[in-house]
């Protein structure tokens, strides 16, 4: 006699390695399939064994017909494990399903309403375009049906077939209104699932449920006012579940259409203001609330309540519950960006949270807060956030930082002071365009050259490992050294003065830089490029300066070897060197016809070096 399926589960968990479990199962499935070739006696227990067989991940192919032939059987019994099994063991691709077609009708036929229910059950999981076309008439015909069992069954069916057949949705759309009058609230959960079913398939359906419109207001009215009903209570909230359904089939209703939308305003703000947050029930039908008020033409006043309402889960423990607030906030900040500004600080307080995708969301909404009027405070708070970003995150922040700091720059040193602190921290990650952008408008603002030549000798100081910094900085210190030995700079009443220094040190940090290990060969041909510049520029230093060149005249770089034979024979000639290495006129800025679609593209080619290269 065949074990019970207690018995195998035993015998599978007292199984002390993976190789004695699939000896064991191995051993049943023989078992089993002997079985079947035999008298097929016990079958529902055989098939029930199998069942648990492929939840562990074995193979089981060979048990779909005997599937097949449970739910040909007379008995309830028989048939709950045969369809069981149709629902696991195969899918709506299997060539197996079309011999079930037969069946299918019979029991949606059947006077039995629970066999009735297992035949809908398996239409609505593994129904295939074939079984759809063929049993839509049956399901059309059960909706009507007067046990609301079966009703609640039929809707569920009704969306499968629609999904795999959506010529087949004309038939459904006169039988789906008249659930609108359901008493039971599990078929009427289900009719409204396949009205908004309907809805997302056919929106030219929505004109035609716009009368139901004052019936789901009054419906949801009274979900939201009723008081406890032990049925359909749900954590002190009813029926939460077809309140979801009612507030999203509402939003169908009173998309573009004004009239819809003023009769909803009141029970959405009851709905707003009268539920409960504090379980996660209150939080699903407050998420869909703010969904309906942003999706149709509602009061400014209940716009900022729906606001209100994600800031107020931004505040909010669960980390689901934060993301979904900072994602539906993204699409709520085109239609109502100052009610969204009023939250900022909450949104920048989740730039702290441990989880990333929280972070990164978080991230994204800022950016697209960013105006005049805020750019000062909000690049402030994501400067601060860089420091302690991880790595494989600073990228991006850096492109949209960049992107946002040249976009609202209030002024050209702001400008400049925000990107030379971006290249600071996370130097390895600045777009080359970005220090293109940064060098032309240093190049086109003589105001602000005096200015930025010293801030970047004082950073080069500091920190000498940034590979763009020293570019930079090397490019800033050739075509404006001058300006770091003498000139009057003006410096804010905040800001610290930095006092010009003397030609020796200004020839000195070019040195010492090239003595850090941190240096490559680009840092080296910009150092070279500033030291015949700055011989003009600094005169009293030129020996010295030449001698630095001459040293790489043997070096094994053919680049370096290059620029120091040629610059090394531009000081035979003075009066050539001088107008050779003069100041370069600063390049026209192209319009950018994007530059409120994305971050820059235009990137102005940099000035070129001595030598005609493209090298800042």
């Amino acid at each position: 006699m065949s074990q019970r399926l207690r018995d195998l589960i035993k015998q599978v968990r007292s199984c002390k390695s993976a190789a004695e479990e699939r000896a064991t199962v191995a051993r049943e499935c023989a078992a089993i399939r002997s079985s079947f070739n035999d008298d097929g006696a016990n079958r529902h227990r055989n098939v029930a064994k199998l069942l648990y067989i492929h939840m562990m991940g074995y193979p089981t192919a060979f048990g779909q017909m005997e599937c097949l032939k449970l739910i040909v059987s007379p008995y309830y019994s028989d048939k709950r494990i045969g369809y069981l099994g149709l629902m696991l063991l195969l899918d709506e691709t299997s060539e197996v399903l079309t011999l079930v077609t037969n069946s299918l009708q019979n029991d949606l036929n059947h006077t039995n309403q629970f066999i009735i229910g297992l035949a809908l059950t398996a239409l609505g999981n593994i129904g295939s375009l074939g079984i759809a076309q063929d049993c839509a008439q049956d399901v059309e015909k059960l909706l009507s049906s007067s046990n609301p069992y079966i009703r609640k069954k039929a809707a569920l069916a009704a969306i499968r077939i629609i999904r795999k057949s959506p010529e087949l949705a004309d038939s459904f759309m006169v039988k789906v209104l008249t659930v609108i009058n359901e008493k039971n609230h599990g078929a009427l959960l289900t009719g409204i699932t396949l009205i908004i079913e309907l809805c997302e398939l056919h929106p030219e359906f929505v004109t035609s449920i716009k009368k139901l419109n004052p019936v789901l207001v009054k419906m949801l009215k009274c979900l939201v006012q009723s008081g406890y009903a032990p049925e359909y209570d749900v954590n002190g909230v009813t029926d939460p579940f077809l309140q979801v359904k009612i507030l999203r089939l509402l939003r169908y209703i009173g998309t573009k259409d004004a009239v819809a939308a003023e009769e909803m305003n009141e029970i959405l703000a009851q709905v707003a203001t009268n539920t409960e947050s504090a379980r996660n029930v209150g939080n699903a039908i407050l998420y869909e609330c703010v969904q309906t008020i942003m999706g149709i033409d509602c009061e400014p006043g209940l716009r900022v309540l729906a606001v209100n309402i994600l800031g107020r889960f931004l505040m909010n423990k669960d980390n689901n519950i934060r993301y979904v607030a900072l994602n539906t906030l993204h699409k709520v900040v085109e239609a109502d960006i100052q009610a969204v500004q009023r939250h900022r600080n909450t949104i920048v307080d989740c730039l702290k949270d441990p989880d990333i995708s929280i972070r990164r969301r978080a991230l994204d909404l800022i950016y697209t807060l960013v105006n005049d009027s805020n750019v000062r405070v909000l690049v402030r708070e994501l400067l601060n956030f860089l420091v302690i970003a991880d790595v494989h995150f600073r990228a991006d922040i850096v492109a949209k930082l960049c992107w946002v700091t040249e976009k609202y720059a209030p002024s050209k040193r702001w400008h400049f002071d925000t990107i030379l602190r971006v290249i600071s921290i996370a130097g390895s990650f600045v777009p080359e365009e970005v220090l293109a952008n940064l060098v032309t408008a240093i190049a086109q603002t003589p105001d602000l050259q005096g200015y930025a030549v010293r801030r970047l000798y004082a950073a080069l100081c500091r920190d000498m490992s940034q590979a763009t910094l020293q570019q930079v900085a090397l490019w800033a210190i050739g075509e404006y050294g001058e300006l770091l030995v003498g000139g009057a700079v003006h410096f804010e009443a905040e800001e610290e003065p930095i006092q010009p220094v003397a030609p020796e040190q200004v020839v000195e940090i070019v040195e010492r830089l090239l003595q850090t290990p941190f240096v490559g060969l680009t840092v080296q041909q910009y150092a070279l490029s500033a030291a015949i510049k700055l011989s003009t520029r600094l005169p009293t230093c030129a020996l010295r300066l030449k001698a630095f060149v001459e040293r790489y005249r043997t070096n094994i770089d053919v680049e370096l070897q290059q620029r120091s034979c040629e610059y090394t024979n531009l000081f035979q000639w003075e009066s050539v060197r001088a107008h050779v290495v003069d100041h370069i006129p600063p390049p026209e800025e192209k319009p950018d016809a994007d530059a409120d679609a994305k971050p820059r593209q235009q990137m102005v080619a940099p000035p070129p070096d001595v030598r005609g290269d493209n090298q800042f």
